[in-house]
């Protein structure tokens, strides 16, 4: 009897041990189907006034889309950040782990520790965003585990912040095609692998909204693609950046690039249609920024409000 009753203990002991297995093995944690239509049925009431935002992430946020975001909101918008080098939110996280290029990454005024900036409650809007390559960060680095701790810190800090996921992209020379999988990606990755398990662990009164970027940068290079060009942007490979020697990056955005996905951010954040805004902005650095001038401009606007309004899990009324 005894050895059996040995062997009774040593089970809860071995589930546990097992539970990295089975999160691997089922995937993360996903609420109900009708949980996560009534959570995103109504949309958020727009912001009464200016916000201050916090940005955690790597190189896809960058330092001269917030900045660009700030001056497209206008007087009253602040902001801080923490940046790595293909961060994942568990790297961001986990204290013994390393963040890649955090010294040259946040060696300016905007930096700030992003536990002690959720913890202080300062913060109307908390923008995450998760690595890429975006199925190695639900496989390796756990992003439906993270992103919930994220949140639920945020919440614990300020029970009013609006959470935000910046959904990015991948590299324009992806083996299974750049749009292809922009199509696909949202809701098989950045919605079930990332995005709702905070649903499931946290059952938040309010759940993190999305900042749809990929979908409209998509969005805009097949429009302006089948257009054969609009103003100086002619391809996809114009909204990323290029080395001294020409060659192309096809990960990193350039300054046209930063402005699309800002603007994206300003219509999900406030609310506000970007149509009419400003297209001549300045980088972090006070730099002059490439224009995309005034066709490529309007296009880039008219694009980014009718997918944040098409989208309801931006938290923006239909």
């Amino acid at each position: 009897m005894a050895g059996w009753r040995r062997r009774l203990l040593l089970i809860p002991i071995a589930v546990l041990a097992a539970v990295p297995f089975l999160r691997d093995w089922f995937g993360p944690s996903k609420p109900d189907p009708e949980a996560v239509k009534a959570a995103y049925a109504a949309p958020l009431a727009p912001p009464d006034g200016p916000l201050r935002t916090y940005h955690l992430g790597h190189s896809l946020v960058g330092r001269d889309m917030p900045a660009m975001l700030a001056q497209l909101a206008g007087e009253g918008h602040g902001y801080e950040l923490q940046l790595g080098w293909g961060t994942s939110l568990k790297h961001h996280w986990e204290d013994d782990l390393p963040i890649n290029g955090f010294e040259r990454e946040n060696n300016h005024p905007r930096y700030r520790d992003a536990k002690e900036a959720l913890q202080s409650g300062e913060y109307d809007a908390v923008v995450l965003t998760e690595m890429v390559e975006i199925r190695d960060a639900i496989k390796y680095h756990d992003s439906g585990v993270y992103l919930p701790k994220w949140a639920a810190l945020a919440r614990e800090g300020n029970p009013d912040a609006r959470v935000y996921l910046y959904e990015t992209w991948h590299p324009l020379d992806d083996p299974d095609r750049w749009l292809a999988r922009l199509d696909a990606d949202l809701a098989r990755y950045w919605e079930d692998g990332v995005l709702l398990p905070d649903l499931a662990v946290n059952t938040p009164d309010s759940p993190v909204r999305v900042i749809p970027a990929g979908q409209v940068m998509a969005r805009f290079v097949r429009e302006v693609e089948a257009q054969g060009g609009i103003g100086n942007i002619r391809t996809r490979e114009d909204l990323f950046a290029r080395g001294e020697d020409g060659s192309l990056d096809p990960i990193h955005i350039n300054d046209l690039g930063a402005y699309l996905v800002a603007l994206t951010h300003y219509a999900v954040l406030y609310h506000r249609s970007p149509v009419g805004l400003p297209h001549e902005l300045r980088r972090a650095d006070g730099g002059a920024a490439m224009s995309p001038g005034p066709e490529a401009a309007a296009l880039m606007q008219r694009i980014v409000w009718e997918v944040v309004t098409g989208y309801p899990k931006t938290g923006v009324a239909q």
